[in-house]
């Protein structure tokens, strides 16, 4: 069969619609939910470093390279997501919000800050997320990711990015979170503020980006659509399983 973009919506819904969020309704469940979805998190930084690294120039002397479209929407992604500034104005990357916000609403951050530290100290990924203590389901997720970041060509990396990896947390995730905050749950402020941030700066400039970063990479070739189509399937059903599991756990 054929996998056109329409054969991803299914998957989609499922994330939307997926019966974790029904079970995300106390602080608790939230601090569950956040230490595993934090290292897809991460992982996404690392899809969008490899677009970086081959759709930017990012070695001395520089010269341009590729589509200026493309180059603006891989370096205002990375801007946003690597220096964006925090409720009090100062810079910060997303990732690193979203530990302040675990931190804040007093989920355990043993698991990436070990993994971090490892990879700070030189360890290979693999090796670290094995030592890291995450979840069987983080590090699964985490594998699936970083095996295309290294070894797919750059048009799947790209499909991958831009219809697997798009925001797939809904409205309803985000309202539950605001509720608890203002019943006085002071520590869920951050997270709120991280989740609206997300949707102020994707704005709608980038998906309109994106697809545009995917017929450029894919030329005209088929096969190549239907590679990175194929390849943003299996990140979606990776990220169902990932939802399964932190839903198993509620």
């Amino acid at each position: 069969m054929v996998e056109t973009t329409t054969h991803l919506d299914e998957y989609r819904s499922v994330l939307v619609n997926h019966p974790l969020y029904n079970k995300i309704d106390s602080i608790d469940a939230i601090q569950r939910f956040m230490e595993t979805h934090v290292f897809a998190v991460w992982d996404f930084m690392s899809l969008l470093k490899r677009l970086q690294l081959e759709l930017t120039c990012a070695s001395i002397p520089w010269i341009p390279v590729g589509n200026p479209t493309t180059r603006r929407l891989i370096n205002e992604i990375v801007f946003g997501e690597e220096s964006d500034i925090d409720e009090n104005g100062k810079a910060v990357s997303h990732f690193e919000l979203y530990l302040r916000a675990m931190e804040d609403i007093g989920a355990n951050t043993s698991a990436i800050t070990t993994f971090i530290n490892q990879l700070q100290q030189g360890k290979k990924w693999g090796n670290a997320l094995v030592n890291s203590g995450a979840s069987q389901a983080a590090i699964q997720f985490v594998r699936q990711t970083m095996i295309c970041v290294e070894q797919a060509p750059i048009h799947v990396v790209a499909g991958v990015f831009t219809y697997g990896r798009e925001d797939l947390i809904p409205d309803m995730f985000i309202s539950i979170v605001r509720e608890l905050s203002e019943k006085g749950h002071s520590g869920a402020q951050t997270l709120v503020y991280y989740l609206e941030r997300h949707i102020e700066i994707d704005g709608d400039e980038h998906g309109p980006m994106a697809l545009q970063m995917i017929d450029e990479l894919c030329n005209g070739d088929l096969t190549k659509k239907q590679e990175a189509v194929h390849a943003a399937k299996q990140a979606l059903e990776s990220r169902i399983e990932l939802w399964d599991a932190i839903a198993d756990t509620l």
